[in-house]
């Protein structure tokens, strides 16, 4: 028999009453009742109270002993008394009276509590994550996230995918994000990249004659925090098919995310056939290609109404001359609102960056007319021209924005979300997927001017590759796919380009010469030369999918041990120097600067 415990802390009920057990957990919580202490001694499984008499000589030791303090108790399971119950725990209807007891381990003086799901600073959950982790919520997280794990790992096996790890040591490759380096001591001068994910080795799972592989794939990005992603590393269902086509791998991905989705929580799926939204439509309508679709708010171009001679609005007219545009958010029936809800939104754009957000409410007596600070500007056929651009009514209220294209996306789409969230328009009960569709092969880079890839340079362009135009190479699409859900982006994927001839064109467009690309790729291009399938795959977050499930705001909250906003574990004083002999046998030299 062990001999720490008969029962774990969640176990006891009517059932054991009368019979001598023994518990092991942490002193969670004490109440000195003066001849009787109650004690609430807690496992990983949940909680039992004990309680022991002070004529007990194990009294006075219980009543000197900190909280969190590791105890060995034993007696007897007994019924609380009528009142005393707590329904809410599993033991909530007996208790434990203290025959004898054993302190397996002191616990010092708390930096936090443990008992309480109070906020605490960043920096002390951190550094004493162990403890943080004790808290009930915390406790729950983790768990939630192991068991979503778990739940992934069974569904993919179902499904005919196997399981491969891939290498940690490998080289440096174009992924968008920084590298962490290491150095190699056999190797002088010369150092290997952690992956920024699989790519190129689930790719060659694949030219290697597999069909279908999956992991749960550690990744490594020297990048800034942000609450929704963590510095340093992530974890990531990575997988990859052969002999597929993108609305394959959308498939097995729909119905993986909505039994997982189902199984875990209690919130509706709105539709279990994603939406399909091309890059440029969500651009137009949601000023981003992560839209939370609860959000019924839609961004509408009205550049051409202010060409119209009987609109005065001579601020955005001279500005749209210039080649501004002018897109406006729409909000249904909000003629009743005060004005100081238009204007608290119009003063919240000004702190965003904005020159404000224009305003007016469509009102009807014996005309169309505007009511607001610029309404005075619009005739009644500028209004109702608005009004079937928009599809707008008597009673809504139009808000305004002008300017470059980028800059409109950038302070619209944030205003869509303040907007919604002042009107309270989000269904919290409810998760909303789509799939952002035909991304752009290249693009701009805003400061080099130059044509950079935009997505995955390993991507397959959309088309007939005889005739593709490559000499206007930001009118090519790619089968490159990001899944959003909530706002929340949680994988970006792709059907893969594996014709060497193809890759190595896509590439000399982005600036790389043939030389660069087999130096930068040559396992990758080495292997499609020898006869490649078809394959396409995607990524899908798994600490973006549990913050979801757990219905947190902060990644953080559902990692074991993370780092902070600096890319900092406080816990083990994570990045630390290196002594000088260590850094001999990697032949590296430090040339710091000072500040």
């Amino acid at each position: 028999m062990n001999k720490y415990r008969t029962h774990n802390c969640s176990e006891l009920d009517e059932s054991n009453i009368d019979k001598t057990i023994t518990l092991s957990g942490w002193l969670h919580r004490k109440r000195d009742h003066g001849n009787l202490l109650f004690v609430d001694l807690r496992d990983h499984y949940g909680l039992t109270q004990c309680v022991i008499e002070n004529n007990n000589k194990f009294f006075s030791i219980l009543e000197k002993i900190k909280p969190e303090s590791v105890l060995k108790v034993s007696g007897k399971v007994i019924k609380r008394e009528k009142g005393t119950e707590n329904l809410e725990l599993k033991t909530g209807k007996i208790e434990v009276a203290i025959e004898s007891l054993e302190v397996l381990s002191d616990a010092k003086e708390l930096p936090m509590p443990v008992f309480g799901e109070q906020d605490y600073p960043e920096d002390i959950r951190l550094k004493y994550r162990f403890l943080d982790l004790r808290r009930d919520e915390m406790h729950h997280n983790i768990i939630l996230r192991s068991k979503v794990i778990s739940f992934i790992r069974e569904e993919m096996l179902k499904i005919g995918f196997l399981e491969f790890q891939t290498p940690i040591l490998t080289s440096s490759s174009p992924e968008g994000a920084r590298d962490f380096l290491v150095p190699s001591r056999l190797n002088p001068g010369k150092f290997y990249a952690l992956p920024q994910a699989p790519q190129q080795f689930k790719q060659l799972i694949m030219v290697s004659g597999f069909d279908k592989y999956f992991q749960i794939a550690p990744c490594f990005r020297d990048e800034d925090a942000r609450a929704d992603r963590s510095p340093g590393e992530f974890y990531q269902l990575d997988l990859e098919m052969s002999f597929v086509e993108q609305e394959d791998v959308f498939q097995v991905v729909e119905k993986l995310l909505t039994n997982v989705f189902k199984k875990f929580s209690n919130k509706k799926i709105k539709s279990t056939k994603f939406p399909r939204i091309p890059y440029k439509e969500a651009m137009q309508k949601y000023g981003t290609d992560k839209p939370d679709l609860r959000n019924p708010l839609i961004i509408h171009d009205v550049t051409e109404i202010f060409s119209r001679e009987d609109v005065k609005f001579d601020i955005f007219k001279n500005l749209v001359k210039s080649g501004s545009h002018v897109k406006a958010i729409l909000t249904k029936n909000t003629k009743e609102k005060p004005r100081s809800f238009f204007d608290n939104i119009d003063k919240w754009a000004k702190e965003n960056g904005a020159s404000g957000l224009a305003y007016f409410t469509f009102e009807k007596d014996e005309k169309i007319t505007a009511k607001g600070p610029v309404g005075k500007f619009f005739s009644e056929n500028s209004l109702k021209e608005i009004m079937k651009i928009c599809n707008a009514s008597i009673g809504d209220s139009l808000f305004l924005s002008c300017g470059k294209e980028k800059e409109l996306e950038k302070i619209l789409s944030i205003s869509r979300d303040k907007i919604c969230s002042d009107l309270n328009l989000i269904n919290n009960n409810e998760y909303s997927f789509c799939w952002i569709v035909d991304y752009p092969m290249f693009e701009l880079d805003e400061k080099t001017n130059k044509i950079i890839f935009s997505h995955n340079p390993f991507s397959m362009p959309q088309g007939n590759i005889k005739e593709i135009n490559f000499e206007k190479p930001l009118n090519i699409k790619a089968f490159q796919y990001d899944i959003v859900c909530n706002g929340i982006e949680l994988s970006s994927g792709a059907i893969r380009n594996h014709i060497p001839e193809l890759m190595y064109k896509l590439f000399s467009i982005a600036g790389y010469s043939e030389k660069k690309v087999n130096e930068k790729f040559s396992g990758m291009i080495n292997a499609l030369s020898y006869g490649a399938p078809p394959h396409g795959g995607i990524a899908p977050g798994i600490d973006r999918i549990v913050m979801l499930l757990a219905d947190e705001k902060n990644i953080r909250e559902v990692t074991l041990f993370p780092m902070n906003q600096n890319a900092e574990d406080l816990m083990m004083k994570a990045p630390s120097r290196v002594d000088e002999e260590h850094l001999k046998e990697l032949n590296i030299k430090l040339d710091l600067k000072k500040n």
